[in-house]
């Protein structure tokens, strides 16, 4: 059991409520300094300034200098799939129970469209990868998926620009556990690529506070004729 002290300290960084406010913040891929995350997590800076000495230390966050300002963001993909999976499983219970609770304590913008990490999540996020499966674009598996011959004409179309895999290890598209839709979107370079290329449209905006997503008036229209998404 030689990963057991080293599963234990992960979990007592990821444990205490203030660093659990942090890192969810950080979720959606954004860099933010110590004050924001302060009020953030609803602690004083000194104390937040504690609690990401620690997370950096641990490896869950990496920081830059810009400036007189230091930013703060997850150090890893990985970090924010391990975070996800850790809300599903928090917002899970007993089937009936699990009907009865899980709605309420879920902010209804997050619940219809935000960001996990770099791609879309939400009911917005699961209706595209469940689009783009039964159009044939995609195979989806348990860990990873392809996209077929036809999904790569429809995606050149679309505007979608890829990263080469030489540049990263990250796989081409993958399922991800949707915490609040309990069903997967799509994630891996695909799903980061399709999430620029909609905002590049101007179809959806980030908020400037919290990881919501706003659909535009165009992005409505585009999700209904490319993806037949209907609100």
């Amino acid at each position: 059991m030689t990963q057991g002290p080293a599963l234990s300290e992960i979990g007592a960084l990821v444990g205490d409520p203030s660093r659990a406010n942090i890192l969810s913040t950080l979720i959606d891929g954004r860099a933010l300094t110590a004050t924001e995350l302060a009020w953030t997590a609803g602690v004083a800076p000194a104390t937040a300034s504690e609690h990401l000495t620690k997370l950096v230390a641990g490896g869950l966050l990496t920081v830059s200098r810009q400036g007189r300002h230091r930013y703060f963001r997850l150090a890893s993909v990985e970090v924010a799939r391990m975070l996800e999976a850790m809300m599903v499983i928090a917002n899970r219970g007993e089937p009936e129970e699990a009907s009865r609770r899980a709605t309420p304590r879920i902010d209804p913008a997050l619940r219809e469209a935000r960001t996990c990490y770099d791609h879309l999540a939400g009911r917005l996020g699961v209706g595209i990868a469940d689009a783009l499966v039964a159009r044939g674009l995609i195979v989806l598996g348990e860990e990873a998926g392809e996209v077929t011959a036809f999904g790569s004409a429809w995606l050149a179309a679309f505007g979608v620009e890829v990263e080469p895999a030489g540049r990263t290890r990250r796989l081409l598209c993958r399922p991800c556990l949707d915490w609040s839709e309990r069903r997967p979107h799509l994630a891996g370079r695909l799903g980061a690529a399709l999430c620029r290329r909609c905002e590049d449209l101007g179809w959806i905006e980030r908020q400037r506070d919290g990881r919501a997503i706003r659909v535009t008036e165009r992005g409505r229209l585009g999700f209904e004729s490319e993806f037949g998404l209907v609100e």
